[in-house]
């Protein structure tokens, strides 16, 4: 056997080095093979059959040419894991590649070893042993760990051990590849000014700071009298400045901590979060915000969110005061009375018959009014945001919900039934014994929906929480695209449940 000198080869899947004979290109990295040892082939190797036939190829000449017969040094000598082979690879990549480089070296190792598990076994094997810088057993009379474990267990537990390394590796999730990194550049975030990689902005809180102390110099010596060991005025005054300038940078951090802070960064986030407020609640969260200093982002929103609550019970009591001097004793009444009042607004003053030919009388009618989305929360019939917002208001009197304006008794409208549209070339489902489970848990409306759509009650479940989850996070509506992505059933059942949903006003068609 000959010392082993590893030729430049090709990376196999598993990492390392691998060998191919020069004559019939096989792999014999893992086998016997026969290398030349003369001077005029350079790292010559050639698998056993095709070294016992005599083949050749270039400038090898078998008749004259000496040769080496070299083998996998697969027996531990340090450790009981670790093979000879794979200790003389894990040298030669810490000397080509250097000690730190860990991934290289792994990969130059080979049989699935990590960079994890290299740098560890190093750190043990070497770093950490008695006779450092050599191993425990690097004696060449020490063949204790060898005789202990024979060569074909030792070999056996290797390809065992690549073996489901290989199969962890084939069934883990893929990785999310790489993202290239935002430039360190004002215009490559989407707050114009802001430089992600320097944690800066390019107009910075007292920008002009830096003029005052630009020119300033110290030198040693200066601003003390050597005569009476008293600061000079011009001393006094530079420390005066530079007082003034460290307030300044202070006020700068204090000022990019409550960005990063309460995530004042996130503009796209924030200004979408705005645009589902009111105008009445956009002008109280701007005069919360100087809270914010003084508080974590946890808790301002948590002061947020009960200002916003505190100023949708002020806008229920005050509409439901409203519907009360009006004689309206039900919900149902006061949804009809905000409608007609939206319509009356929206017309304008009526037109006489000499304000016809003033065109200039004529303006734009007037925007419908807007209902804040916390009051129509509290107030409307069927109530979906209630579940979200975790609002609770008491039921209303039993002896008012039939409804009565003026002393008369009000008609109230029927709830109108869902018709579900059969599919094409089906039938509708028969629910028996053994497709029956869970179906005491529906209504019959629901039972009738199912078994026309023919869907089987667990997944209806399933589906019905998902898509109420999923508007519960917009504010109680959502598209009937996304419900149908939601749904992941035919597009036509998917989007009659959603109509179905939205019949039932358990969530709002966005």
């Amino acid at each position: 056997m000959g010392l082993i000198k590893k030729k430049t080869g090709s990376r196999s899947t598993e990492g390392g080095i691998k060998f191919v004979c020069d004559v019939c290109s096989s792999d014999i990295t893992s086998t016997v093979r026969i290398r030349c040892a003369s001077n005029v082939c350079h790292e010559y190797d050639l698998c056993v059959p095709c070294f016992s036939d005599a083949k050749y190829s270039r400038d090898h000449d078998p008749r004259t040419h000496a040769y080496q017969v070299i083998e996998q040094h697969s027996i531990p000598i340090f450790t009981e894991d670790w093979g000879a082979d794979e200790e003389l690879a894990l040298l030669e990549g810490a000397e080509t590649y250097g000690l730190g480089s860990w991934a290289d070296i792994a990969d130059h190792i080979g049989g699935f070893r990590s960079k994890d598990e290299v740098r560890q076994h190093y750190i043990d094997t070497y770093v950490h042993s008695s006779k450092f810088p050599l191993p425990e057993h690097a004696s060449p009379e020490d063949k204790e760990l060898s005789e202990r474990i024979p060569r074909d267990v030792f070999q056996a537990r290797k390809k065992r051990r690549i073996e489901d390394r290989k199969e962890a590796a084939k069934n883990a999730p893929p990785a999310t590849p790489k993202q290239k990194p935002t430039a360190s550049v004002p215009s490559c975030h989407e707050v114009q000014g802001y430089m992600p990689g320097r944690l800066e902005f390019e107009t910075e809180y007292f920008n002009e700071a830096e003029e005052a102390v630009q020119h300033m110099q110290f030198d040693p010596g200066d601003g003390t009298n050597p005569r009476t060991g008293e600061s000079e005025p011009e001393m006094e005054l530079k420390m005066t400045v530079m007082d003034i300038y460290n307030s300044r940078l202070d006020a700068r951090v204090e000022r990019k901590k409550i960005i990063f802070e309460h995530k004042l960064l996130e503009y796209r986030k924030n200004a979408a979060a705005d645009k589902k407020r009111t105008k009445e609640e956009r002008d109280l969260m701007n005069k919360a915000k100087p809270f914010a200093r003084m508080m974590k982002h946890e808790d301002f929103k948590k002061f947020c969110d009960g200002l916003e609550y505190e100023h949708s019970l002020r806008q229920a009591i005050a509409q439901l005061q409203e519907w009360r001097n009006n004689q309206i004793s039900d919900l149902k009444s006061g949804e009809k009375y905000e409608q007609e009042k939206q319509q009356r607004q929206s017309r304008g003053p009526p037109l006489g018959q000499f304000d016809r030919l003033a065109t200039n009388r004529i303006s734009k009618p007037t925007p419908p009014f807007e209902i804040p989305s916390g009051t129509s929360a509290l107030t409307a019939p069927e109530l979906p945001l209630r579940l979200q917002n975790g609002l609770s208001t008491p039921p209303p009197d039993k002896a008012l919900t039939n409804g009565t304006t003026n002393g008369v008794l009000t008609p109230q409208k029927t709830k109108t039934k869902f018709v579900t549209k059969p599919l094409p070339n089906t039938v509708p489902l028969k629910f028996g014994k053994e497709n029956a489970s869970d179906l005491q848990l529906l209504t019959p409306e629901e039972r009738e929906v199912c078994s026309i759509l023919r869907v089987m009650p667990k997944p209806y479940l399933t589906i019905k929480d998902t898509m109420i989850q999923e508007a519960m996070k917009n504010g109680g509506a959502i598209k009937k695209k996304v419900a149908k992505e939601i749904c992941r059933i035919d597009v036509n059942k998917g989007g009659q449940l959603f109509d179905f949903f939205v019949h039932n006003g358990w969530i709002a068609r966005a």
